[in-house]
């Protein structure tokens, strides 16, 4: 268990949560761009996950300065997942959203995403598009959000997000047995029961570094993305489009080539399979040659 240090301001509209594990490099950076916002009514909740480098002393002086900085110390380490479930466990705010802390938020985020659930009462959350950079902040692109109605092929909801307190509360937080895709698994639940709006405006800037993910993580991830995917497929849909998202699935593998996932694809639909046979051909020969060079 942790300390929380908290502070006794009138309740906020919106909470943001920070999980941070050893993320000093460029916290101070990510803490500035929540402060910075256009929008005042929020509290940042920071989410101490055992870290050992500078990250608590970072931490602790955001607090100092800003009384809408709130504290969450764990003690042991327990992970991205559980992290959330502890900072939101907490919040105050009738809306909810988290960011990383390598990650910025651009200065109108919360304003614009706020204004948009307020004008469209029928959905529960919004999300945006954001700015793809490396880990020396030159730009790589811009990300486009998707439409709900394909999230089933990929998490096209992006980095850039805020929902209503009521989908934390009906979901019952994030899947700690599922790291790497905790957010994708939020989503996909979150589908069958509330409504979605996108954005397409730039709001965010995610930072893509080479020590995010290793080679063996990538594979757990993917591997992970699959569970989680078929699980939510509904039993109404279509053949055709079961077919298409499970061949999707096992040709996102570079590792191995997710034979399993093949053949139910092939069980659902023959003929779109079949239809795919040169990019199955030309994957396997990319998966042969990385099992060579692995």
């Amino acid at each position: 268990m942790g300390t929380d240090i908290l502070d006794s301001t009138a309740r906020p509209q919106v909470s943001m949560v920070m999980p941070v594990h050893n993320g000093a490099r460029w916290l101070a950076e990510a803490i500035d761009s929540v402060l910075g916002q256009d929008f005042s009514n929020f509290e940042l909740i920071l989410v101490n996950d055992a870290s050992r480098d500078e990250s608590p002393a970072i931490m602790a002086d955001a607090a100092a300065r800003d009384p809408r900085v709130r504290l969450i110390d764990l003690k042991t380490n327990v992970g991205l997942p559980a992290a959330l479930n502890h900072g939101f466990a907490v919040a105050r705010g009738a809306m909810h959203s988290w960011t990383s802390d390598d990650n910025l938020l651009r200065p109108q985020m919360l304003v614009r995403l706020v204004a948009t659930l307020e004008a469209h009462a029928e959905a529960d959350i919004v999300h945006a598009d954001f700015t793809l950079i490396d880990e020396d902040g030159t730009e790589l692109g811009r990300s486009r959000v998707g439409p709900v109605e394909r999230l089933l092929y990929g998490n096209n909801v992006g980095a850039c997000f805020l929902y209503r307190a009521r989908v934390t509360e009906a979901l019952d937080g994030y899947d700690t047995q599922l790291f790497g895709v905790e957010d994708y698994d939020f989503w996909l639940r979150a589908a069958q029961r509330f409504g979605f709006v996108a954005l397409h405006e730039d709001l965010y800037i995610y930072r893509k570094h080479g020590g995010s993910l290793t080679s063996q993580r990538a594979e757990r991830i993917q591997a992970l993305t699959a569970e989680i995917v078929e699980r939510a497929l509904p039993e109404t849909l279509p053949a055709r489009s079961r077919s298409e998202i499970l061949l999707g699935l096992a040709l996102r593998s570079q590792r191995r080539w997710r034979l399993d996932l093949v053949r139910r694809a092939f069980r659902a639909d023959p003929a779109y399979v079949a239809g795919q046979l040169p990019a199955l051909v030309r994957w396997s020969l990319v998966v042969a040659r990385n099992r060579m060079t692995a």
